[in-house]
């Protein structure tokens, strides 16, 4: 191709968009819900809850230098991942379930970077200014005193939301009051600045400058959320039997003018949409069903005199109905359908199931590791020993005695390494590794056997509860 043509862009350059402030009963959720998460989020760390003297009294911390997860009341351990892996199932579950009623309701009220980037508009009109204001400060070749104070305000104001999202994150990891000391006094790990360096950017960043790119470009859910809707979710729209031919408002009641819809192309839609599309023109994937729209026409309709619902909330199914004057169904009918029944279902079953396992999971608990280098020894008796790694694990608020026994064949018994006794104390709150001897006298069944099952026992000698578990001893064969 010649120079003279050259090929296409396939790249479109992105043109900010400044978001016109709206009222109504849709903006008014997402200030709750915002204020709601945002107030979670940064306080959550500060929250005390006694758990004795031993253990944190940070009511959410994820302690992982000692390798646990304190949530109020509940202690996860490592091997109790299981507990998180559930929770986080119940989350995909639930965010299936709010996208085939409801579509990406997720993404336009509750979603970090929907919430973020609520609050850095918010600051950014506070600085700079409504929509049109916004608009010609952005347009302004000119380089003045004014504009570099706001920007610098703007800026300014954005990096200390960013850092306080950075810090409170960090908080989540370690005692709060104390690292927030020895944020202060530089003594604390790097680790801990490096994070709320990248925290501070990112959220800089995306709520910043990148914003809508985020949702539409980043994030693969607008990909994949169409495999949970159907015709019955309910999504914004707008009602094209009733808004077309859209026109200007007209004053004179001329019988012979053409019939005009409702929808007077006032652009108020569009003004206050995020992402700067029009819902005019159907759905569209770069929607987050934040339903601003719906304030703005609302509100429109309302000063001249039309009803309510021109854009709003509605099904594919409404869509139809009502291009034949049929009434709408009734949400709960679209809401209650198979689809959502069966996700509230199996959300359900795992929080149940979840629940359970909470409430049954023991005090004491052991796990066991053959030490198989070498697979047995002969002692100077004749006697063959075998020998296991027991972790003992104490989840009780003070220190308690565990006896070990063994039971399955009346001629094993067992010893422990460093004590002369069948018991050994475990710390509080902490893992015990025992090893452990267990030996068959000269001439028994296990002593001349290879693999004979049998069972460690521990016993909590304060209130006598017991936990095992099976392995197998070797012996010498003839």
């Amino acid at each position: 191709m010649s120079d003279s043509n050259p090929a296409p862009s396939l790249y479109q350059a992105r043109e900010p968009i400044f978001p016109k402030r709206v009222s109504g009963p849709f903006r008014n959720l997402k200030w709750i819900i915002m204020a709601v998460t945002l107030g979670i989020y940064y306080l959550t760390p500060w929250i005390r809850w006694d758990r004795g003297p031993s253990l944190p009294d940070q009511a959410v911390l994820l302690d992982l230098a000692n390798r646990r997860f304190y949530f109020f009341w509940i202690e996860i351990w490592p091997h109790e991942f299981y507990f998180v892996a559930g929770l986080l199932i119940m989350a995909g579950l639930g965010l299936f379930l709010f996208t085939s009623a409801l579509g990406r309701v997720w993404c336009g009220y509750a979603c970090p970077q929907t919430v973020w980037t609520d609050l850095y508009i918010l600051v950014e009109r506070w600085i700079e200014g409504d929509r049109n204001a916004r608009l010609r400060l952005h347009h302004q070749k000119k380089l003045d005193f004014r504009k570099v104070r706001l920007r610098l305000t703007k800026w300014i104001s954005w990096l200390l939301i960013g850092l306080a999202t950075g810090g409170a994150w960090v908080f989540y990891f370690a005692d709060a009051p104390t690292l927030l000391v020895d944020l202060m006094t530089g003594n604390a790990h790097p680790i801990a600045y490096t994070t709320m360096a990248v925290l501070t950017l990112t959220t800089f960043f995306f709520g910043g400058f990148a914003r809508e790119q985020i949702c539409i470009y980043a994030c693969p859910w607008p990909r994949i959320q169409a495999a949970m809707m159907d015709e019955d979710t309910l999504v914004v729209g707008y009602r094209e039997w009733r808004g077309e031919p859209r026109g200007k408002l007209r004053k004179s009641t001329d019988q012979t003018a053409e019939p005009q819809g409702d929808c007077i192309d006032c652009m108020a839609c569009v003004n206050v949409c995020p992402v700067g599309i029009d819902i005019r023109d159907g759905q569209q994937m770069e929607c987050i069903t934040c339903a601003l729209c719906i304030d703005a026409c609302d509100d429109m309709m309302a000063k001249i005199g039309k009803p309510r619902g021109l854009i709003d909330y509605m099904a594919v199914s409404d869509e139809t109905d009502g291009r034949v004057g049929q009434e709408p169904r009734n949400i709960w009918k679209h809401i209650l359908r198979p689809r959502t029944i069966m996700y509230s279902v199996m959300w359900l079953l795992v929080g149940f199931g979840l629940v359970f396992a909470l409430f049954i999971r023991p005090d004491i608990e052991l796990t066991v590791a053959p030490v198989r280098n070498p697979t047995y020894v002969v002692l100077s008796d004749g006697s063959v020993r075998n020998t296991y790694d027991v972790r003992l694990r104490n989840k009780h608020g003070e220190e308690r005695q565990f006896q070990l026994s063994v039971t399955g064949d009346a001629t094993l018994r067992v010893q422990l390494e460093g004590t002369p006794y069948a018991s050994v104390p475990v710390p509080a709150n902490a893992a015990h590794l025992q090893r452990v001897y267990v030996i068959s006298p000269k001439g028994t069944v296990p002593s001349t056997s290879n693999a004979i099952p049998f069972r460690i026992w521990v016993e909590d000698n304060a209130n006598g509860e017991r936990a095992y578990r099976d392995t197998t001893f070797n012996g010498k064969e003839n």
